[in-house]
């Protein structure tokens, strides 16, 4: 990519240059994921796809819930922000459409990289069948466990009630009458996913992914949890070494204004990829006060960035560069170094990726910071 890009640059041609920036800060949105949620109707299943996708049970774009069995066939959803990870709301197993003997063929088995079933009880004798046939075939699935902030409140009431004692019998509860020998039942709530096992659930995916999805599987993770905040951080930062060598690999075009044009490009790109990212865009923000009830204006009043919640632009990023004096100095000095004889194109190459490495990480770091201030704001209740 990086020889790509100097010669789009050395034509003159700084749009081919930034097209060729935004594939590479794509590349991940692109790795495909396709989830299936399965199990009986009414068990939870279209409130966890929408509580995994960060979205309200009344939105418009929300997998449709109800008590009795809403899904009558195969309904894709995918993630609002990176619609390559796509949760697909399966039929109830055992019904006349769909019985359990056929169940796997007519939902269409290869497609899914795993399978999540739900109950809000015990689990049937048909979701064991399906977990059988699924480990059969060699794909990963997981037992989870949905409502469990409804029989919590339903024990409070007795008098030696232990929420530990009660979460530790339901968890042996559900499989007790199925031989499915070392398979984890993971316990959540969709209203309250920073409780129980929703983490451990996303944490345990993530692990049993192919490597080359489980980027993509955490940019799509709610960035309520602080660990989740961390990983993403960490992985937007491993990225900033190869966008600091595109700069530099543009910077050594020796064309006036070319390369501070195409760097702003590139730190755009980057910027609306952090923002994103961390679910701090107007559209993420705005889920967000609807799945937790605390108003958007609450949660944007939190946030210390001139970057968050905002569209980002060249000219808001040119207005906090030149906000920041030493990287705005730094960055005309490459400009000016380019007519240096000899050592000018060596010395701009090092400069622009200097800048850009700095103003990658010190974005980054901000942006970062607000994302963990939603988080406590969230926690807090």
């Amino acid at each position: 990519k990086s020889s790509e890009m100097k010669n789009d640059a050395m034509r003159n041609n700084p749009e081919t240059a930034e097209e060729k920036l935004r594939e590479y800060l794509d590349k991940t949105s692109k790795v495909p994921i396709n989830i299936a949620v399965t199990g009986d109707g009414g068990n939870g299943k279209s409130s966890f796809v929408n509580a995994f996708r960060g979205v309200d049970d009344n939105d418009d774009h929300a997998a449709p819930t109800g008590v009795d069995e809403t899904t009558m066939e195969v309904k894709e959803y995918p993630h609002p922000n990176h619609p390559n990870v796509i949760f697909s709301d399966l039929p109830g197993i055992g019904t006349t459409k769909f019985p359990a003997s056929k169940y796997l063929k007519l939902v269409g088995f290869k497609k899914f990289d795993l399978f999540i079933i739900i109950s809000a009880g015990r689990f049937t004798e048909n979701d064991a069948k399906l977990a059988k046939e699924i480990k059969k075939m060699g794909k990963k699935f997981y037992f989870v466990r949905s409502k469990v902030d409804l029989d919590l409140q339903n024990e409070q009431r007795k008098q030696d009630f232990s929420e530990q004692k009660t979460l530790e019998k339901i968890r042996d509860y559900c499989l007790k009458e199925h031989k499915i020998e070392s398979q984890q039942v993971f316990l959540v709530s969709s209203h309250d996913i920073h409780l129980y096992d929703f983490s451990l659930l996303r944490d345990t995916i993530e692990r049993d992914l192919p490597d080359h999805k489980k980027d993509a599987l955490l940019l799509a993770s709610p960035s309520i949890f602080p660990d989740i905040i961390e990983k993403k951080k960490k992985f937007f930062q491993r990225q900033i070494w190869c966008l600091t060598a595109l700069s530099g690999v543009v910077a050594a075009v020796p064309l006036p204004g070319l390369s501070v044009a195409v760097d702003l490009a590139l730190v755009v790109g980057a910027v609306t990829h952090y923002v994103v990212g961390f679910g701090l865009d107007i559209p993420s923000l705005r889920r967000t006060a609807d799945r937790t009830g605390i108003p958007y204006d609450e949660l944007k009043a939190v946030i210390k960035s001139q970057l968050a919640a905002e569209e980002i632009t060249k000219e808001l990023i040119t207005k906090v560069i030149l906000q920041l004096s030493s990287r705005a100095a730094l960055m005309v000095a490459e400009e000016v170094s380019r007519f240096i004889p000899f050592v000018g194109i060596p010395m701009s190459m090092t400069l622009s990726a200097v800048t850009t490495y700095n103003l990658l990480k010190l974005f980054l770091d901000v942006l970062a910071e607000d994302a963990q201030r939603i988080s406590d704001r969230i926690l807090m209740g």
